[in-house]
């Protein structure tokens, strides 16, 4: 009976996504109108208030599908988000970056319209759009269209769901791999964890669809299965893209995890992958590279009252790629940890820690990232403006030091900067 069902809802899905990619080909982090469709306050679902970083409430509500409501009609599933910020490197850069200045750049560095909220009880997701104030371009985002139902298996509760989605971990609940990782956001002008990176963390975000199921049993175990196809170049184009030759063959993604919620703390442990062959340029004919990334990754979280919140999330990835006719193996490894303090909802203070490493010398990266921020509405009883009641403001400072750089310590530092940024969700 539930497989029935499920089987109408998938097919409601990809309706939905036909419809929201039309939405998107048309002119014309926290999402407030999940706020607005579920009557709850950011800070229900979002430690800080404001910014990716989920509490248990926030994961529950991606994985039952975007669809939990307040029950009242109305709701216009719309938001937008503002993102600027003024950034010093230690060294001016030469050449400048493409659109930015050599040094001491300020700078609007995107506009995002969301189509986000609830299709049916089963059926939700979110659709970014993007203008890129350096590039000076618009593109489709990060996209998650979800089906999502419920029954029961050996006497506790079962979750299924489907995904689709065009950017793998963008999907993931937790905030441990790429897409939601720490930090949440950087300087335009910045160096970010280098330019060596596993395929999994970032490598053909944007440029691909992929569908992948999931379940959670008695709330506390997660399992999801999926796959991924790479967009034409004619697609791509056409969604603002730009055009990428790669084309991705065979792949397969997959995760499993342990959580829990203890109502004032909650903690994950999980292991994830995806092994995919990759065709470096699909206008000429030739080898195919093939890539196995796997890794491990934790979290915990302290909530207890919610006016004092402390957080450490951690991963571990690892990746073999064959590459080239003569399959020739190359080795990288990532490791990320960062840490939190936030209190009540509006001041906060974090760090991470990450290394790039592989069989390149030229791989390594290594470095620290600091920040302090202001949500100044992020506490309850703290009321934006009249007629502002969804606004979401933060105002932050960072600073990243370089201790390796590109497989180099002399200069590594040179890279080093500091910047503040405004961003801000409605």
């Amino acid at each position: 009976m539930f497989l029935d069902r499920f089987r109408r809802q998938a097919r409601t899905l990809l309706a939905l996504s036909a419809a929201f990619a039309g939405l998107a080909a048309a002119p014309a982090h926290a999402v407030p109108s999940y706020a607005r469709q579920t009557g709850m306050e950011c800070s229900g679902c979002h430690v800080g208030a404001f910014g990716p970083q989920l509490t248990p409430a926030g994961i529950r509500f991606k994985l039952g599908g975007y669809t939990d409501s307040d029950g009242k009609d109305g709701k216009i599933p719309l938001s937008g988000m503002l993102l600027a910020d003024f950034s010093h490197t230690r060294q001016a850069q030469d050449p400048p970056p493409d659109g930015l200045e050599a040094n001491d750049n300020t700078s609007f560095d995107q506009a995002s319209l969301f189509i986000a909220g609830r299709a049916s009880d089963h059926v939700g997701g979110f659709m970014q759009l993007t203008y890129d104030g350096v590039a000076r371009n618009f593109g489709l985002d990060n996209t998650d269209l979800r089906a999502a139902t419920t029954t029961s298996l050996g006497g506790q509760d079962l979750l299924l769901g489907l995904s689709l989605n065009n950017n793998p971990t963008v999907q993931d609940p937790f905030n441990t791999l790429s897409a939601w990782g720490y930090p949440y956001v950087g300087p335009a002008a910045g160096f970010g964890t280098g330019d060596a990176a596993s395929l999994i963390n970032g490598g053909l975000g944007g440029i691909v669809v992929g569908l992948s199921g999931y379940a959670v049993w008695n709330r506390d175990w997660y399992a999801e299965l999926g796959s991924y196809r790479s967009m034409t170049p004619t697609l791509q184009s056409r969604l603002g893209l730009g055009r990428d030759d790669r084309k991705l063959e065979g792949n397969a993604y997959w995760r499993l995890a342990w959580m829990h919620d203890a109502k004032s703390s909650a903690a994950h442990l999980g292991l994830f992958g995806w092994s995919a062959r990759l065709a470096p340029d699909r206008t000429v004919p030739g080898p195919v590279d093939g890539y196995r990334d796997i890794g491990i990754d934790g979290s915990y979280q302290f909530l207890g009252t919610r006016e004092h919140v402390w957080s450490v999330f951690g991963s571990l990835t690892g990746e073999l790629q064959h590459t080239g006719a003569d399959g020739t193996r190359h080795r990288l490894i990532e490791q990320r940890l960062n840490a939190s303090y936030h209190y009540r909802q509006t001041w906060g203070a974090s760090g991470g820690f990450f290394a790039t490493r592989g069989s390149d010398p030229a791989a390594a990266t290594r470095g620290l990232v600091l920040q302090a921020d202001w949500t100044p509405w992020g506490k309850e009883e703290a009321e934006p403006p009249a007629g502002w009641q969804w606004l979401n403001l933060k105002f932050g400072a960072q600073y990243w030091h370089y201790g390796t750089f590109a497989g180099t310590h002399s200069g590594a530092a040179d890279h080093d900067t500091f910047s503040v940024f405004a961003w801000s969700a409605f």
